[in-house]
């Protein structure tokens, strides 16, 4: 079965900050519909919190992809010359 090839990569820190603006629209949603009733302020610390917490989760996944490249570069074996900076005579 051939792989897929991805189109963009999966940025989890994307996924929780628009997680938390979401959670901020549904608590002024439930407010709008009476449910129940909400500050004004609220939604500072639950967008704010969630901001945070996704640039954490954003430097993690960079230092994990950044880790995962390097690996992967160093275990390459390709036939590749010592250096390829043209320093060298092509004859």
């Amino acid at each position: 079965m051939p792989r897929r090839d991805i189109r963009h990569a999966f940025r989890p820190g994307k996924v929780v900050a628009g997680l938390a603006v979401l959670a901020a629209a549904l608590l002024y949603a439930g407010d709008a519909a009476g449910t129940w009733q909400i500050p004004w302020f609220v939604v500072f610390p639950v967008v704010f919190g969630g901001l945070f917490l996704s640039g954490a989760v954003g430097l993690v996944d960079y230092k994990v992809r950044r880790r995962r490249e390097a690996m992967a570069a160093s275990m390459d074996r390709t036939d590749a010359p010592a250096s390829t900076s043209g320093s060298q005579a092509i004859r």
